[in-house]
């Protein structure tokens, strides 16, 4: 992971990120950690998947692995 990446996921700590999975699946949630393999925890997660139907799934963890896009807050 580049010292920009990490910088920017420290910057988002606490904050609402979207992430995008492998598969076409997009969550939403705050972010609590991640460490140097992209590994995400995830507070009052949502899967945004479905606009129309939100599933909300709590606290979470995603592998690294399956992350594609991280979306820091606006």
């Amino acid at each position: 992971m580049s010292e920009m990446t990490t910088e920017i996921l420290e910057e988002s700590l606490g904050k609402t990120v979207l992430v995008r999975l492998r598969g076409g699946r997009s969550i939403r949630g705050r972010l609590k950690g991640f460490d140097q393999h992209l590994n995400l925890v995830l507070e009052e997660t949502e899967d945004m998947t479905n606009k129309e139907k939100v599933r909300k799934l709590g606290t979470i963890i995603v592998r690294g692995d399956n992350v594609v896009i991280v979306s820091p807050p606006r």
